[in-house]
């Protein structure tokens, strides 16, 4: 069953690893060599993590010579922004609302104390 890409990009997401992965695909493109280092687990479950990233459009596998270097696309996490965004404007709409409230009663409370 095929799935949308926001939801693969979200199940991709879903585990530490894989996020560890992309964050250290941020400072630049890596082998799996080099991104298995700082985990204490095989080059190879390394890969499968990589080619989870790939299969939701996150991670891309170039060729350098013999080396298959992996590069973060950022595209899949732009929709994911771009779906947080309603969300993120209900927030802030509600804090906003709740900076006025407590505004009123600080207003209310220092009324009270001049009196």
């Amino acid at each position: 069953m095929a799935q949308d890409p926001l939801s693969m990009t979200f199940a991709a997401l879903a585990d530490p690893t894989r996020r560890a992965i992309l964050a250290r695909l941020v400072a630049g493109e890596a082998s799996v060599a080099e991104l298995a280092e700082p985990f204490d687990m095989t080059p190879r479950a390394v890969s499968n993590h990589i080619s989870v990233l790939e299969a939701a459009g996150l991670v891309t596998k170039g060729r350098d010579a013999q080396r298959r270097p992996s590069r973060i696309r950022l595209e899949p996490l732009a929709q994911v922004d771009g779906w947080l965004e309603t969300y993120r404007a209900l927030w802030s709409k509600r804090f906003d609302h709740l900076e006025r409230r407590l505004a009123e009663q600080q207003k209310a409370g220092s009324r009270n104390q001049d009196e």
